[in-house]
């Protein structure tokens, strides 16, 4: 079947290597500097599109108005989602045949935990989905998806916008699964893939949370049972805290010899990389999966 788009790393990994104004409280949310420094985010996007990344994912993971609140931006929110699909568009034109993903994150408050109800977390997908329609990127990733209700519930908000709009974008769901086997709120794996089963997505797969090695039982029970192809974007091996940071393991070569493995072995139809996972793993990623004649 063979690799159709190879993703990139973590963005987050990336942008604390650039100068920041530690005065200014709003710089610690990574989606501001859209807006304020989009050479930092454009240089992210291209050292990941000369690795071999086909797809960029837009800096817009926590760019909804319930995370934006935390530091006083809620108010820029269509601002900051539509620049960061501008952006991601003007790195990926340099570049033939690359794509661009709009990233949509969990948020800080998850319906099934009573942090937020069904209809604030709609209205705050509403708003970020509403900018992010308007500024019309290539695929939707709800990425990093902990709670099966939050899911449906973007879910619902698209279809709303894909009929106020006409037109439709490609969806793709990314969940992350403990080290237990299910996702943060209980649901197993079965469950989700039961749950989402009549929604016309482009692909569900895995990101975050571990390391290749500790997803293979995830991914076993999707190539049986799932109907979608197969994504997996981990981190950088299960993170370790050395000096009050979090410290991925895997050097770009182990990540890539795992993640080659398990490409053969499941059939993952996307790949890339999630915390932790630079340039240098998503290069190393790219050559195996050449060598092995997965790549079109």
């Amino acid at each position: 079947m063979g690799i159709e788009w190879i993703f990139d790393g973590g963005m987050g990994t990336m942008l604390p290597d650039f100068e920041k104004d530690e005065s200014d409280i709003r710089l610690s949310c990574n989606e501001y500097r859209n807006l304020i420094r989009p050479d930092d985010v454009k240089a992210v996007h291209r050292a990941f599109l000369s690795a071999g990344s086909t797809v960029i994912e837009t800096n817009t993971f926590g760019a909804n108005p319930i995370v934006l609140s935390e530091y006083g931006l809620d108010g820029l929110t269509a601002e900051i989602n539509e620049a960061a699909v501008r952006i991601a568009k003007e790195a990926a034109a340099a570049f033939p045949g690359a794509r661009v993903a709009a990233s949509i994150g969990p948020g800080s408050k998850l319906p099934s935990l009573g942090g937020i109800s069904v209809d604030e977390c709609a209205a705050a997908y509403r708003c970020q989905l509403t900018a992010l329609f308007r500024a019309r990127p290539d695929f939707l990733l709800i990425e990093t998806c902990q709670d099966l209700l939050q899911i449906k519930t973007v879910l619902s908000v698209i279809r709303e916008r894909e009929e106020e709009e006409g037109f439709q974008i490609p969806v793709m769901v990314s969940v992350t699964v403990e080290e237990n086997g299910a996702l943060l709120v209980g649901s197993s794996i079965e469950a989700v893939i039961a749950a989402l089963e009549p929604y016309p997505l482009y692909s569900l797969g895995l990101n975050c949370a571990t390391g290749p090695d500790k997803m293979e039982s995830a991914l076993k029970t999707l190539q049986r049972e799932s109907p979608f192809k197969i994504s997996c974007m981990p981190n950088q091996g299960l993170p370790q805290i050395e000096n009050g940071k979090a410290h991925y393991p895997l050097t770009p070569e182990s990540f890539a010899q795992q993640m080659e493995r398990l490409t053969e072995r499941y059939g993952l139809s996307v790949v890339g990389g999630c915390c932790g996972t630079r340039p240098e793993h998503i290069a190393a990623l790219t050559a195996i999966l050449r060598q092995r004649g997965l790549l079109p």
